[in-house]
């Protein structure tokens, strides 16, 4: 096996232990729609209520993408539940990994000013 076979190799073999073993980034953004729920959260105010169907539409995909996703935001403490609603409801939720991420996009944002 010549020298550059060896390193496509070994590329391919940290591709798939990424693939096997994903850091919390890789297997949230792993989803193709996530990141534009994500990019929509970032757009909404702070304690603003919706619905999937308020959050699809302004997401700009189906109310079953959100569904499809609904879970991981809410384990990844992105949105909450908001108890004793019907249709049930959903906020940007009041957690540490919403605060990181909002000054995460900040610094993003401020790249290049």
């Amino acid at each position: 096996m010549s020298s550059i076979e060896r390193q496509e190799d070994n590329r391919k073999q940290k591709k798939e232990l990424r693939r096997e073993y994903p850091s919390g980034w890789f297997h949230f953004t792993q989803h193709d729609a996530v990141p534009i729920l994500v990019d929509a959260l970032l757009a909404l105010s702070p304690n603003r209520e919706f619905t999937k169907t308020e959050f699809a539409e302004h997401a700009g995909v189906t109310r079953q993408t959100v569904g499809n996703y609904a879970d991981l935001l809410l384990e990844a403490e992105l949105i909450e539940e908001i108890p004793n609603t019907s249709p049930r409801r959903y906020r940007v939720a009041d957690s540490d990994v919403v605060r990181e991420l909002f000054e995460l996009n900040s610094a993003l944002n401020s790249v290049g000013e």
